[in-house]
């Protein structure tokens, strides 16, 4: 799985009663756009370290220079659960 920042993560619970989530990926951890990202979740308005597992997909946005992942810092605001 690859990202860039600004694209969508949308993670389907599995188990009877999980909720769907989805957030924007705004860090990423490796240049190469491979987990973990930094998500700022739609749901509650936090920012958290997420490592996808296979519930998770990508929604690719175009980016400025195609579709190449985009290394960004940390968010300040990082919390991790």
């Amino acid at each position: 799985m690859k990202a860039a920042v600004g694209d969508r993560i949308i993670v389907q619970g599995t188990r009877p009663g999980a909720a769907r989530r989805d957030g924007e990926i705004v860090g990423l951890h490796h240049p190469d756009g491979s987990p973990p990202y930094d998500v700022h979740w739609s749901d509650d308005d936090r920012v958290t370290e997420y490592f996808p597992g296979p519930d998770a997909r990508i929604h690719h946005f175009q980016h400025e220079h195609g579709n190449a992942p985009v290394a960004a810092p940390p968010h300040p605001h990082l919390f991790t659960d």
